[in-house]
């Protein structure tokens, strides 16, 4: 009985001694310093899986204290059957049955001390665990949503790559991503045609200064835009706001050439406002940058020929043609205008769009050639130059009028009526050559037929009287600029649209053609158009780009630039019209001189007649012939018209009181031509 008792005692310490030990296990995953190397070795060989961690967590006293004395009383129940109870000690644990452990609740009140550390503790690295949804590369989830914008738009999915470049644009978290953001945006919109968009967001990076990242081929862009649009000074004052940047070599030319071609168009604008001396220092800049470009860069003609102009203007300050022609600012005009003629002629080699390029310039310094000796009185000099230009292009019929001018100093008054015809003709109905009428009506006068010059002057007094009339209203309304060009983009809209138009719309239509025969104007109102197309280009997008917040942030941008745009167009059309307004003023004053002189000289010529008793015949008729070179052939004018035979009319002249070998009698002498 003794013994048996001794047996119960000793079974008891067996289960304290192994309930003993559980406290240390709590600390079990925990990298401790002090742990022994028994512990040590027992976690080093391999990482155990989450079942095994599970099952050597089962010791852990976690449950609650009844299953805790359950446990015990099966282990003493048993002690009784197996071997003496120190061999048994050690094989207990592995042995003792005990519940699977659960999910505990999340307040456990196991040892007093309210901690669960049944899953926690088989973590053996918990430090570099809490660092696995990091990217170890560096790159964030922000910077990755860049890099999906940039691997759309290298896929050439413009769209989607502005829009989601946009996105990050929105978010004011992510101000470090912007700028890259920006560029990727204005490349994108580049792509997709919408040049003004691109423009107006490669202002806004360059607007941040040199430092910024993208700052100098945000420069580079700019270039590639001014070759997209239809008038490159759109660029230009964005380009003058950065000429103190050091530009890219390869572009540094063509950005010297773009200033150039800015300081010209400021310094017109100076002398229109009356302000001669800061005009010059544009000007004087402009032949200062066309010297620093080498005559074998393809901006270097473009380059000249504004140093051309530039020269003229210098020159042409003097009245006097034989000042002018002894003046070195107008033969440096000349000799830059030969140059760019030698620099542009076709040659083998040249793309198609620097072919095109260098025609067009090649007629703008045959045009200016011949002004520079008309306005110094070398008129055969002057039609040499005009008879340079093609047949049919631009600036064909600026060509013929001057011509006609030339040909009537030189007493050639048929070849000049022979233009005239050309002007007169239906093809060119809608082109703006008041002059011409008046030049006709002198000639006529001047051959002493003055019936018909009175006839030449009624017709030119109904034609532009009442266009004086509409144009003097306009100026006199003194509207803001803007409105100036919007009642011109009216009339462009009815003929767009093929709408009638009343007797004011063909008035305010010839008042549109006179506006737009200024350049800058007319270049000006290019990019309008073309910036209107580019508003009107978004209803044919996808939907999810037409109807997002891009979208309405872009339209918002280019309205912007159009009111300005309007400004700058209304400033001139104004000017334009203010201009043409006087010039129409004295040209109706000397269809009213012509008049009065024809009308005096009509009654010289009765008077003459009823003293000679009606035997006096001041009108002769000429001897002519209708003879013409082999190559050519004669065909009789009777007020038809052929599109093939425009520029060849020559007006015969059957009838006049001026002798055939003194025609030139009121011309300057051939030594001065």
């Amino acid at each position: 009985m003794r013994s048996f008792r001794l047996i119960r005692v000793a079974v008891l310490g067996l289960s304290l001694a192994w309930t003993a030990p559980s406290y240390a296990q709590n600390f079990e995953g925990l990298d401790l310093a002090g742990q022994s190397k028994k512990k040590k070795r027992t976690t080093s060989k391999k990482k155990p899986t989450r079942k095994s961690r599970a099952d050597k967590a089962k010791p852990v006293p976690v449950q609650e204290e009844g299953a805790d004395d359950d446990a015990a009383a099966a282990s003493s129940s048993e002690a009784p059957t197996s071997v003496s109870p120190a061999e048994t000690a050690p094989a207990a644990a592995p042995s003792t049955p005990a519940p699977t452990p659960a999910s505990p609740p999340a307040n456990t009140g196991s040892m007093g001390m309210g901690l669960d550390l049944t899953q926690e503790a088989p973590k053996p690295a918990a430090p570099t665990m809490s660092f696995d949804a990091v990217d170890v590369s560096g790159k964030t989830a922000d910077r990755q949503r860049l890099d999906v914008a940039v691997s759309l738009f290298k896929n050439d999915e413009y769209e989607k790559a502005s829009m989601a470049a946009h996105e990050l644009l929105e978010d004011p978290k992510l101000a470090g991503l912007h700028t890259e953001a920006r560029y990727v945006l204005a490349k994108s919109l580049y792509r997709m045609g919408m040049y003004h968009s691109s423009l107006g967001e490669f202002s806004k990076i360059l607007s941040l200064g040199p430092s910024t990242k993208f700052f100098k081929t945000s420069l580079e862009w700019l270039f590639f835009i001014s070759r997209k649009t239809k008038n490159e000074t759109v660029i230009l004052d964005e380009i003058a706001r950065h000429a103190n940047q050091e530009f890219p070599e390869k572009y540094r030319n063509e950005f010297r050439y773009l200033l150039a071609r800015y300081h010209f168009v400021r310094g017109r604008a100076l002398d229109q406002v009356g302000q001669p001396e800061e005009a010059d220092k544009s000007f004087s800049e402009v032949k200062r940058l066309a010297l620093t470009i080498p005559r074998t860069d393809p901006f270097f003609p473009r380059a000249k020929y504004l140093e051309g102009l530039s020269s003229f203007r210098n020159g042409s300050r003097q009245k006097d043609a034989a000042a002018k022609r002894a003046n070195g600012e107008m033969l440096a005009a000349i000799e830059a205008m030969k140059e760019v003629v030698r620099l542009t002629r076709p040659v083998p080699g040249k793309t198609a769009d620097q072919a095109k390029l260098d025609k067009s310039l090649r007629e703008l310094a045959f045009m200016q050639l011949a002004r520079t000796h008309y306005g110094m009185q070398q008129n055969r000099f002057a039609l040499f130059y005009l008879g340079k230009v093609e047949r049919g292009n631009t600036q064909w019929l600026e060509a013929l009028f001057e011509s006609s001018w030339a040909n009537y100093r030189v007493g050639q008054y048929e070849q000049a009526l022979g233009s005239l015809i050309t002007l007169s003709s239906p093809f060119f109905r809608e082109e703006y050559f008041p002059e011409a009428l008046i030049l006709k009506a002198v000639i006529y006068y001047e051959n002493c037929r003055y019936r018909e010059s009175n006839i030449i002057l009624q017709d030119f007094e109904r034609t532009y009287l009442p266009v004086h009339d509409q144009l003097e209203a306009l100026v006199k309304k003194n509207m803001e600029a803007s409105e100036y060009y919007s009642v011109l983009s009216d009339v462009q809209k009815k003929n767009k649209d093929g709408l009638e138009k009343n007797e004011t719309d063909i008035i305010l239509e010839r008042i549109l053609r006179l506006a737009l025969t200024d350049q800058d104007l007319r270049k000006t109102n290019d990019s309008i158009l073309e910036l209107e197309a580019e508003m009107d280009a978004f209803a044919s997008r996808a939907d999810t780009f037409k109807y997002s917040e891009l979208s309405k942030a872009l339209l918002e941008g280019l309205k912007v630039q159009r009111t300005a745009l309007i400004s700058k167009a209304g400033i001139m059309a104004k000017g334009k019209l203010e201009t043409e307004l006087v010039a129409l003023k004295q040209l109706l004053a000397n269809g009213l001189r012509i008049k009065f002189e024809t009308t005096t000289k009509e009654k010289e010529f009765l008077e003459e007649q009823l003293k000679a008793g009606g035997r006096t015949a001041i009108v002769k008729k000429y001897k002519y012939s209708v003879a013409v070179q082999d190559d050519q052939l004669y065909w009789p004018y009777e007020g038809e018209y052929w599109r093939d035979e425009l520029g060849t009319y020559q007006y015969t002249m059957t009838k006049g009181c001026i002798e055939r070998d003194t025609a030139n009698r009121n011309v300057q002498s051939a030594e001065a031509m």
